[in-house]
């Protein structure tokens, strides 16, 4: 029996990591608000309510992670001079949690509800030593 294999033309497949690696590949990793947000450019994200009017723009300095096509930079613990430039979309309530608890054969009950606060933002750029990421 004989082996039928496709063949791959090698144009479609270099073509298609070439538009991966230039927003694919570029990300930053960001400290905001006690959390680590995983962000990349041109990609809109909520995060905790920030005190910022809807359209002006907002900085994250504390950025732990750069990675683009020159590399992965880490830091110790934050990337030097590092920022991800962002922009203010819309103030926003997440989904309602529903909290109850309960004391079996006691006869106590408690139902409460949730929404947190988030705000939509825009990555706008991502720069080290002030060159943005590309």
């Amino acid at each position: 029996m004989s082996e039928a294999t496709p063949s791959k033309s090698s144009q479609p497949a270099e073509a298609a990591t070439a538009s991966e690696a230039t927003t694919g590949d570029q990300y930053a990793i960001v400290e905001a608000s006690g959390t680590q947000i995983w962000l990349q450019p041109n990609r809109y994200y909520d995060v905790d309510r920030v005190s910022a009017e809807v359209g002006s723009a907002i900085t994250f300095s504390d950025v732990l992670l750069v990675s683009g096509k020159s590399g992965t930079t880490l830091g110790k613990p934050y990337v030097k001079d590092a920022t991800v430039n962002l922009k203010v979309l819309a103030h926003r309530r997440g989904p309602k949690v529903i909290v109850y608890k309960m004391r079996k054969k006691k006869k106590t009950r408690r139902k409460n509800g949730h929404r947190q606060e988030l705000t939509r933002v825009m990555v706008e750029s991502i720069t080290v030593g002030g060159k943005p990421l590309s």
